[in-house]
């Protein structure tokens, strides 16, 4: 992933630093509202990551010890150290094959009386089945978190992912369509949560530091609980605005060249390529590739690959199989396995030409012979 940055980026954050103020301040209010507007929320709370958002949206749904919540193993381990984090116990679930996501099935074959909360992922930009999976933990009168760091722009029934959820989790990080460098964003549509959130990013004032700095009156303020330092800077909220602004055009343009992808990979056997779900639009965020039958291993593709000059990665990640949940037994997670051991991500960015594109697909053509 190459990020989209210019000349404009560089313009702001020079602006920025210019302006005296870089710490959290004016323009990470603005980026806040901009950004709950383009993707459907009514609150917007920046942090430093989307790894500490998930963590704040966990405190702020009052997940504790003893509390389960369930996880996509195929998902970036931040989403399942997030349960960590409160000291709650992450529970892994399956997914379904055609999308990486989980669905209402595979959350509730591991369902138990100690579950909290769940944390559905909009996995490589794709959109899980929002509607289905909501309705089904509102009757389980379980959380839902939509850990939607890769969803910038993706749409789900025709509203952008994430809209109407009880709270989402974004990444700006550089993989992203969208990047401040690092941050991250936790939106809500409950204005108590979105207070708490506020005050929880900053070691849990009841004032902001800006909004301290700026009053003419002396301002003593009061620390209402025991929080976190995860704040967002004005320098890459400067960048993160414009960035807002080039959303739709890098979703179109990458949209294109998932449809040539897709062209070209017709007709290889035992490749099987991502895709739109039924319910929604993938912001192609990741293009991954599934060589389910495929004449030559994944991890000999990724080295011709290298070899013929072209930088793919392995596919999503599977957390239970990482040293750190070592000490985890899941239930039997047979497709997040299939997945993780036979598939690999594609490149797919701003600066991938028509000839890049056939020069890649002619190297898995070559193999698959």
């Amino acid at each position: 992933m190459i990020p989209l940055l210019g000349e404009e980026e560089a313009q702001a954050a020079a602006d920025a630093v210019r302006s005296g103020w870089v710490a959290q301040g004016p323009r990470v209010k603005s980026f806040e509202h901009d950004f709950a507007a383009t993707v459907g929320a009514a609150h917007g709370v920046a942090t430093s990551s989307c790894t500490t958002a998930l963590h704040l949206a966990l405190v702020v749904l009052d997940i504790k010890p003893g509390d389960e919540v369930i996880v996509p193993s195929l998902s970036f381990i931040a989403t399942a150290n997030a349960v960590r984090y409160v000291g709650a116990t992450p529970v892994f679930a399956d997914v379904e094959p055609a999308t990486g996501n989980v669905t209402v099935e595979t959350l509730d074959a591991v369902r138990t009386p100690r579950t909290r909360a769940v944390i559905a992922v909009h996995q490589g930009g794709v959109p899980f089945d929002t509607a289905a999976v909501r309705k089904a933990a509102d009757g389980w009168g379980v959380h839902l978190v939509e850990d939607a760091a890769c969803a910038a722009g993706s749409t789900a029934y025709g509203q952008p992912a994430g809209a109407g959820a009880t709270v989402a989790a974004w990444s700006f990080h550089p993989r992203k369509l969208l990047t401040t460098g690092e941050g991250g964003m936790v939106t809500v549509d409950d204005a108590a949560h979105a207070t708490r959130l506020r005050r929880l990013r900053e070691h849990g004032m009841n004032v902001s530091a800006a909004d301290r700095h700026a009053s003419s009156q002396p301002v003593l303020e009061a620390y209402l609980e025991t929080a976190y330092n995860y704040r967002m800077t004005d320098i890459q909220a400067a960048i993160g605005l414009v960035q807002l602004g080039r959303l739709a055009g890098l979703v179109a343009q990458r949209r294109r060249l998932a449809a040539r992808y897709h062209e070209l990979l017709s007709g290889i056997d035992g490749l099987v390529p991502v895709r739109d779900p039924a319910h929604g639009q993938t912001n192609y965020q990741s293009f991954w590739v599934l060589l389910d039958d495929f004449p030559v291993g994944r991890d000999e593709v990724l080295a011709e690959l290298a070899a013929q000059g072209v930088s793919a990665r392995r596919g999503i990640m599977a957390a239970h199989l990482e040293p750190a949940y070592a000490d985890v037994t899941p239930a039997p997670l047979p497709v997040t396995e299939r997945l993780t051991r036979n598939s690999l991500i594609l490149p797919l960015h701003h600066a991938l030409t028509a000839d890049n594109q056939e020069h890649i697909v002619s190297v898995l053509r070559g193999l698959s012979r």
